[in-house]
């Protein structure tokens, strides 16, 4: 009995997430879902983000959190077009969640939309919101383990950010260990290291942001 209501959840998401999707597609909006774990620094990564896409791409970020409003608080300081989603205890978002993000959203004033997953790295991976791409971040202090420990996040991410590079000196981690364990998990991966403190590399990742919207609207 619960594995068919397991299946019935998710089956609802999935038609909402094309739902998502064919909303998305007639704005001609790439929607990209990021994933991390708490204090992998997903808020400042979008923050430097959206100083890197200024004049280039419209974006706006739901953001996803258990309880509190401090990041999204945060990003709207900034400037940067945000909607606060809280789950109240839950692990991850879902696609009928995002659905009424985007209905109180902009949507003919965006180009990029970013969802801050909750700060997990197990459930948020199996629910589809709808994207086009998925990205996971990783920081230096976690330690180079993550892929070995979270396996499926890595496995169906587009693309890898290794943030907090700038702290590779005083942590342990491998970066060169790293990028072979994810590619050998996924060999059609993009790995960034970024600094999302003081900027580092964040342009390289902005460069294929655009690559990727250019390609969604072909």
């Amino acid at each position: 009995m619960e594995i068919k209501v397991l299946k019935n959840i998710l089956d609802a998401n999935d038609q909402m997430a094309l739902q998502n999707r064919k909303l998305l597609a007639s704005k001609k909006i790439m929607m990209v879902n990021v994933w991390a774990s708490p204090g992998a620094g997903k808020t400042t990564t979008m923050l430097r983000t959206a100083e890197a896409l200024k004049e280039k791409a419209r974006m706006a970020v739901i953001e996803g959190d258990v309880a509190s409003s401090i990041d999204t608080v945060k990003l709207t300081e900034s400037g940067v077009t945000a909607i606060q989603i809280n789950t109240d205890g839950g692990c991850h978002l879902d696609a009928g969640m995002v659905n009424m993000a985007l209905q109180n959203l902009p949507l003919d004033e965006l180009d990029v939309i970013f969802i801050e997953n909750v700060g997990n790295l197990i459930c948020p991976g199996e629910f589809d919101l709808g994207e086009y791409k998925r990205i996971i971040i990783s920081s230096t202090p976690e330690g180079e383990d993550k892929p070995h420990k979270y396996p499926l996040m890595f496995t169906i991410a587009d693309a890898c950010i290794v943030n907090k590079i700038d702290l590779i000196p005083y942590v342990n981690f491998d970066i060169d260990n790293f990028t072979r364990t994810v590619r050998g998990m996924n060999g059609s991966i993009e790995i960034f290291t970024i600094s999302s403190i003081n900027g580092n590399g964040v342009d390289k990742w902005a460069d294929w942001v655009l690559k990727q919207l250019d390609n969604y609207r072909k």
